[in-house]
């Protein structure tokens, strides 16, 4: 037998740019580190448009054949492709086809120079095990990632000798959903290379009929009247079949044309009864799509993400299109706009009767939007579900309308809750039965696993949009698809006892375009027939609509057709009980109940023979001594309990205040990019610091003097207080945990900013941020890295580190915090404070550090030893008084949060009396805001 020098093969699901090795950081990947070994020169990455750049005549492509069968919307398909090796050297062979997400891989063979490889379905662990044992006698095989939009990779790669000829096999299956009106069935053609012989047949065969069926030109016109369109009343057949001489991009070139997708485009008769129902051998399928109904008002709300991430074109596309969407809302429709970043703003706060004026109106509000800022997606969610919630609650909406919320968003949150199981908790507890969420993800970083996971639980659906594709189109077509309610309460109902595990999509309400599927399990010796009765309600009534089916209908017509595939009921039962499986496996409340559904979905994957991402596919010659292994991706990998997400959490909960009972106005800023720019400090700042510690910095004598406050908890005093120019920055003192040395030391633990011109008030304490204007409010955790600004504030938090607050772009305060052991049986968090000396206050600015913006003269003489011989001592003139300070050091923790930079100080006695105007207790305030009242 000959050898194989090299295998490698992989299939996996793909969201990432570019080709790489997963090595470090992804987390389903962990448990096969060793697969990507490779042998040195056994293997090269290249590019999707070089995958093959050896001369024409080292590797023929002899032939590449697609065969694909849908009956009754389950779609079968094969590729095979046959190489040869005509180079007197061993090459590398590579067959790499796109499946569509969602499709399950049933079977693989390899034939290698007489050599066959043979799939099977096995547990994912004995598959490993089984790709080990083969890799400890030498074996090779790896693991790689590709870059395909919303698609699926499987890629082998053999190492073949001079002569050698290869046969690729590989069989997926997949149900057909019906969306805007239709059916698409794509395939994927890249063959690489020019083939000798290249055939694509699609065979459609359907027992309601075909209403239409559909080819668009998907090649920019280079294949036009090649393929073939057969099609009668309930069959079609779809030929594609190029000739070398179609395939060349021109005459004389070696490359071929044939690298796109193949669509074919269908919809099915339908009358006006309750869907089709379609029985044989055991299993039933249920399709429902009726048609001709006048549509229900909705109540909508479009929840925008407006980050800094959608800054563009992005933003501009999604304007135009909503734009557009809401020119085709009803008069009886009610609808209003939510935009959100780190703040979250309504349009309206109640939903708005679409007239024109308002639907104008709602435009002008949509056109003026600037993206900025991080992503707040909890806290939108919830805002809306609070609207909807509170107008239903209150009687104010049609008895007989269907309830929406289309978010839009590009981003993983970033500010509030970032736990992604606690959003979908959040927004599983709080939204109503009545009310849909749809979600679309826009771009490649989105999580679309959580969007669709986010919309599957709450009676919606997901839809991704590419940012390298029209946005504006896209978005509309989704809305088109999910904005025309026709039913709602529906309920499928088979009564008879023998009729067993019925799985069905998770729906509510039924949206014209698209469709509801139900799938089930009967025993044939006790029913030979099967009824339905589906309840529902439309626009103007309560329907029951009822049908019957007899198995020998379809038996017989199946029996009339080579092509029509008389296992269909079964594979899609499968189909349609695997994928909700593994979304409720996703949700599971507990490990037990996951350990439950876990089981069931292995053992449909082992009893159906399909690759789940609880399964693998074991390829083997007939000896059993050739192994290779290829895995389906675990299913959500980012989902819920152990993910990892970046970012911040609102503390100490992520249900904002407002949502219940009724909302509070969020303060009108906007937020800006979750990055906050890191800067040098300025050397020299007036800062207090520790139990607190003041350290004055006097440019005119370059010298740093300190003293210290020694009061109680709870005492507010007045760092800054200018009234003239109408700023405030007061401190409020916390205790220690008890005395130390019989001293009780005191700290910050809470600041007030008051920017009286712009009505702006900003509490920092150790657990918060908070912003403040006239009655409206705004939160930021410590745990957030963010920025928030209006005119002429901007508020930058960097997480777990330092607030700087900018006034203008002339003056910055910066707040450190300080994080002790919890259990520290005395030290508490507290706050550091740290103002660069300016000349942008009024000559009246006072507090204990505001006095000295007007910077008095000192004179420091006369210096010597002091009681301690690393303290010396010496005199001091300053404010007409003559005092007696001590050089030593303290604190700058700007640079080093953990240990400080030492800082040389004379320090004044007494609580700095002398050298502060008064006494300390001068200096207390009555509220965090006050002014100082002076004598």
């Amino acid at each position: 037998m000959k050898r194989l020098t090299c295998l490698f093969i992989c299939f996996f699901l793909s969201e990432v740019s570019g080709f790489e090795i997963p090595i470090n950081g992804l987390s389903e990947f962990v448990d096969y580190e060793d697969l990507v070994e490779l042998a040195p020169g056994k293997f090269q990455l290249v590019a999707e448009n070089q995958r093959y750049q050896e001369e024409a005549d080292q590797v023929t492509l002899y032939s590449y054949k697609v065969q694909s069968t849908i009956t009754s919307r389950m779609a079968t398909t094969m590729i095979q492709s046959k190489v040869v090796n005509n180079s007197p050297q061993p090459q590398n062979v590579m067959f790499d086809v796109q499946i569509p997400k969602g499709a399950f891989i049933s079977n693989f063979s390899m034939t290698v120079d007489g050599t066959t490889f043979r799939s099977s379905i096995k547990e994912k662990t004995v598959g490993r095990a089984l790709y080990a044992q083969a890799r400890a006698k030498g074996k090779m095989a790896g693991l790689v990632r590709s870059r395909a939009l919303d698609m699926e990779n499987f890629r082998t790669e053999v190492n073949v000798l001079p002569g050698a000829k290869v046969q690729f096999e590989l069989h997926y299956q997949e149900v057909k959903w019906r969306k805007l009106g239709s059916y698409e069935h794509r395939i994927y053609l890249q063959p690489g290379r020019l083939a000798k012989h290249l055939e694509v047949d699609v065979w459609v065969v359907e027992p309601q009929g075909i209403r239409f069926l559909h080819v668009p030109d998907t090649f920019e016109g280079h294949f036009d009247g090649v393929p073939v369109v057969s099609k009668g009343q309930q069959k079609a057949h779809v030929s594609f079949k190029p000739t070398v001489a179609q395939q060349r991009i021109c005459p004389s070139c070696r490359d071929t044309a044939v690298d796109g997708e193949l669509v074919v485009l269908y919809d099915v008769k339908r009358e006006e009864k309750a869907g089709e129902l379609e029985v044989f051998n055991g299993y039933f399928v249920h399709f429902f799509a009726p048609d001709n109904l006048d549509p229900i008002p909705k109540n909508i709300l479009f929840v925008i993400d407006v980050s800094g991430s959608m800054w563009g074109v992005k933003m501009k596309q999604t304007v135009e299109a909503m734009k557009t969407i809401l020119d085709d809302l009803r008069a009886e429709d009610r609808f209003s706009v939510i935009d959100f970043n780190q703040n979250i703003r309504t349009w309206r706060n109640d939903l708005i009767s679409a007239t024109k004026t308002q639907v104008a109106d709602a435009k002008r509000y949509i056109e003026k939007i600037q993206p900025s800022g991080g992503t707040n997606i909890n806290e939108a969610l919830l805002r809306a579900i609070f609207i909807l919630n509170e107008a239903n609650n209150l009687g104010l909406l049609d008895p007989n309308s269907v309830s929406l919320i289309i978010l839009v968003s590009d981003g993983d949150p970033t500010v509030g809750e970032l736990k992604l199981s606690k959003i979908q908790k959040n927004v599983k507890e709080n939204i109503q039965d009545n009310i849909s969420l749809f979600s679309l993800g826009m771009g490649f970083d989105v999580d679309y696993d959580f969007l669709k996971r986010l919309s599957n639980e709450n009676r919606g659906i997901a839809q991704r949009i590419y940012g390298n594709q029209d946005t504006s189109s896209q978005l509309k077509k989704f809305y088109n698809q999910v904005s025309t309610p026709l039913l709602r309460n529906v309920q499928f109902n088979y009564p008879h006892t023998s009729v067993t595990d019925v799985t069905q999509n998770n729906f509510h309400n039924y949206f014209g375009g698209s469709e509801i599927v139900v799938a089930g399990k009967f025993d044939p010796a006790k029913l030979d027939q099967i009824e339905s009765i589906i309840t529902a309600t439309s626009a103007n009534t309560q329907l029951v609509l009822e049908t019957l089916a007899q198995m020998d209908d379809l038996q017989d017509f199946l029996s009339k057709d080579k092509h029509a595939d008389p296992d269909f009921t079964r594979k899609l039962w499968a189909y349609l009980t695997i994928n909700q499986l593994l979304a409720e496996r996703s949700l599971a409340p507990t490990a037990a109940a996951k350990r439950r559904i876990t089981r069931s979905i292995l053992q449909m994957s082992l009893d159906h023979h399909i690759v789940t991402p609880l399964t693998s596919l074991v390829i083997e010659n007939e000896a059993g001594d050739e192994r290779m292994l290829a895995d389906a991706p675990p299913q959500d990998p980012s989902c819920c309990s152990g993910a990892l997400y970046y970012g911040s959490k609102v503390a100490p909960d992520s249900i904002p205040s407002w949502a219940n009972p009724s909302p509070t106005p969020m303060i009108s800023m906007l937020a800006q990019g979750a990055q906050v720019l890191e800067s040098t400090p300025p050397p020299h700042v007036m800062r207090v610091e520790n139990d607190p510690h003041f350290i004055i910095y006097l440019p005119k004598s370059q010298k740093n003097i300190c003293f210290n406050i020694d009061s109680e908890p709870g005492k507010i005093l007045s760092l800054v207080s200018d009234p003239e120019s109408g700023i405030v920055i007061n401190g409020q003192l916390v205790g220690a945990k008890k005395p130390n040395n019989g001293k009780l030391s005191t700290y910050f633990g809470k600041l007030g900013f008051y920017f009286q011109s712009e009505d702006v008030k900003i509490e920092i304490s150790t657990e918060a941020i908070t912003l403040s204007g006239g009655s409206s409010t705004f939160a930021l955790s410590w745990s957030d890295t963010a920025q928030v600004m209006n005119q002429r504030v901007q508020i930058s938090v960097k997480k777990e580190k330092v607030v700087t607050i900018t006034l203008d772009k002339e003056m910055s305060f910066s707040v450190l915090l300080h994080r002790v052991w919890k259990k520290h049986p005395i030290n508490v968090d507290f706050l550091g404070i740290y103002i660069p000396p300016t000349n942008k206050f009024s000559p009246h600015a006072h507090g204990l550090i505001g006095q000295f913006m007007q910077e008095p003269k000192i004179h420091i003489f006369n210096e010597r030893p002091g009681k301690d011989p690393e303290k010396p001592e010496a005199s001091m003139e300053v404010k007409g008084q003559k005092l007696i300070v001590t050089r030593g050091l303290q604190k700058d923790y700007r640079t080093d949060l953990v240990f400080g930079t030492d800082v040389t100080c004379w320090f004044v006695h007494n609580s700095g009396k002398g050298f502060i105007d008064g006494h300390y207790k001068d200096y207390f305030v009555p509220q965090l805001y006050s002014f100082l009242k002076r004598p």
